[in-house]
């Protein structure tokens, strides 16, 4: 029998910077194993150039990257998410749709690249430190055992992911 595949969605406010580099990253690093996808909660619009090149120089994909609402998510007809990730304080702070299928969900807050101000180098450097904290994340995550993993568990380890060098804030204690 084949191994499941996992759906994960990955949030911020704009989905443009933080969130696109999640969906690349684990679209690649995940073997497989796991379908990626991401979505704002406010879109830009369009994708952050410097994320693009960001994705680029690293070889990490960057076809059908768009800028699209987490509302796309929330219909019947939109794949059931597994696992769902706030990659921004805003998006962690705000009342998300109902996910179908309750998905596992976890805030791991990094600051937002697309705020920096300064050179160019200084802007691109943003994108490659956002990118590494995010890699990082995503590189624990992918290894975990899930189909053996008790939920409970679960949970707990995702929310120490989202506690890993490069958080923006504690995240918020389960309840």
């Amino acid at each position: 029998m084949p191994d499941r595949v996992y759906n994960v969605l990955f949030l911020c406010t704009g989905n443009s910077a933080r969130s696109v580099l999640a969906e690349s990253i684990l679209r690649k690093d995940g073997a497989g194993r796991f379908r990626s996808f991401s979505a704002g909660s406010t879109p830009k619009g369009a994708v952050h150039p410097l994320a693009l090149r960001t994705l680029q120089s690293m070889d990490y994909p960057i076809d059908g990257m768009r800028s699209k609402s987490w509302l796309e998510f929330a219909t019947p007809d939109a794949p059931v998410m597994d696992f769902v990730f706030t990659v921004c304080d805003n998006a962690a702070g705000e009342s998300c749709p109902i996910w179908p299928g309750q998905p596992m969900t976890a805030h791991w807050g990094i600051e937002d690249p697309a705020t920096v101000e300064g050179t160019d180098l200084e802007k691109q450097a943003a994108f490659v430190t956002a990118f590494r904290y995010l890699k990082n994340r995503i590189d624990t995550f992918v290894n975990l055992p899930l189909p053996s993993i008790d939920k409970l568990s679960l949970g707990t380890k995702l929310r120490e992911i989202g506690r890993s060098d490069g958080a923006t804030h504690p995240a918020p204690k389960a309840s």
